[in-house]
């Protein structure tokens, strides 16, 4: 019997064999396309860069959606992770321009350290930044702290080599026990006795604060929003925050809104604002009238008018209770998983009211200070918040049980 090949099968094999190689080809090309988006997903973003010291780490945070808020609110409200530098604050941007600028000046000698201490009068995280920064040059540091502050930012300190002094909260007018001058007092003590002099970095005078948010932090959360920023709220301590910002936002855009937000219980500065004609001027030091209060915001209220402050330009004073802060604090933590101190806070709640006073489709920004690590003996401690008189409510004021049960852990 003769073997004799169909005159279709020739032609049905090499369309079977392209199938196949299409099929291959198709295969291949999928695979590598998925090996190339797998490789783009490891390979490391080219914006990273080596740096040089401690200083090169300071800055370019990232600006986060505090989604809860802008679904409450139907705006887009967003905080500064400022709590993702290196010492967990904000003030490591006002630390590393003092440093640089009084390197600059001569005033501080990088190359002769040891022979260059410094010294603050702080609330605790400028402390904490110094001691860093400046143990990363080698400056010895001193530091002196109202009692009021966290235990946790006064070891911070030490924990740097830091000598600090802790001093009882004190009146501004009293020149022998506030812990500004009681700085400026052991300044003048060391100058006396030795050849060399120590440097006071006075960050509520020292305009390099403010320069720190007006060159750098501004302009981050500028380009972050890619210029689409409806308002700005920010407490104030020393006013380099408020100021620098403020400062740059209104020369970029002269409409958008900027927010002083004060403690309920100080309502110093917020007043002022709303009212500049209240002020008290006394042995050449300008303050305004308060409500006598305390806040749980340390560093935060602080009635003074710096030069600093001088250079704010805000829009509206706006007022935040200790109740408001706790409330807030215990919400971003239990919805959103943003673990922040009490400052932050009342930022968070002076963006909040914002937002629901300007309605619908606004983006607001604010400063989420610092970390809440360094305050899980007081704002984040149940027994602390007790003593205090304040229990954990949801922002709306009516208790919620499951952030009530955080707290007690």
């Amino acid at each position: 019997m003769t073997n004799r090949v169909r005159p279709w099968a020739l032609p049905a094999v090499c369309l079977m064999a392209g199938c196949i190689s299409i099929g291959f080809l198709f295969v291949d090309k999928r695979e590598r396309e998925a090996k190339k988006k797998n490789n783009a997903k490891a390979k490391p973003n080219a914006e990273v860069k080596v740096g040089h010291s401690l200083f090169d780490a300071i800055g370019n945070t990232p600006l986060i959606e505090i989604k809860s808020l802008s679904e409450l609110t139907n705006c887009k409200i967003y905080g500064k992770a400022e709590f993702m530098n290196p010492t967990f604050s904000l003030k490591d941007r006002a630390a590393k321009q003092m440093i640089l600028e009084a390197e600059e000046r001569g005033l501080l000698d990088p190359t002769n350290p040891k022979n260059c201490p410094v010294i603050e009068a702080t609330g605790g995280n400028t402390g904490a930044s110094l001691a860093i920064l400046c143990a990363s040059r080698g400056y010895p540091t001193t530091f002196v702290s109202p009692d009021k502050a966290s235990a946790e930012k006064v070891s911070a300190m030490e924990i740097a080599g830091a000598k600090v002094h802790v001093m009882p909260v004190a009146s501004i007018f009293d020149k022998e026990k506030h812990f500004y001058y009681v700085a400026q007092s052991i300044k003048e003590t060391y100058d006396s006795e030795h050849s060399n002099t120590m440097f006071f970095f006075n960050q509520f005078e020292n305009q390099a604060n403010m320069r720190a948010h007006y060159l750098e932090t501004a302009p981050e959360m500028w380009r972050q929003t890619n210029g689409k920023i409806d308002g700005f709220v920010s407490a104030s301590g020393t006013g380099g925050t408020i100021a620098g910002c403020s400062k740059f936002f209104k020369e970029k855009n002269d409409q958008l809104q900027v927010w002083l937000i004060d403690p309920e219980e100080i309502d110093g500065m917020s007043s002022y604002v709303n009212t500049p004609e209240v002020l008290i001027k006394k042995d050449g030091i300008e303050v305004v009238p308060t409500k006598g209060g305390s806040t749980i915001a340390e560093g935060i209220g602080v009635p003074l008018l710096s030069s600093n402050f001088k250079e704010a330009r805000i829009d509206k004073g706006i007022t935040g209770s200790n109740q408001d802060i706790v409330n807030m604090a215990y919400h971003l933590l239990n919805k959103d998983g943003i673990f922040i101190g009490p400052s932050a806070a009342l930022n968070v709640v002076g963006a909040y009211k914002m937002a629901k006073e300007l309605g619908p489709g606004h983006t607001i920004v604010t400063i989420l200070c610092d970390s809440g690590e360094r305050y899980l003996g007081k704002l984040y401690n149940a027994s602390w918040l007790e003593s205090q008189g304040i229990s954990i409510q949801n922002i709306d004021g009516a208790e919620d049980p499951v952030i009530k049960d955080t707290a007690s852990i």
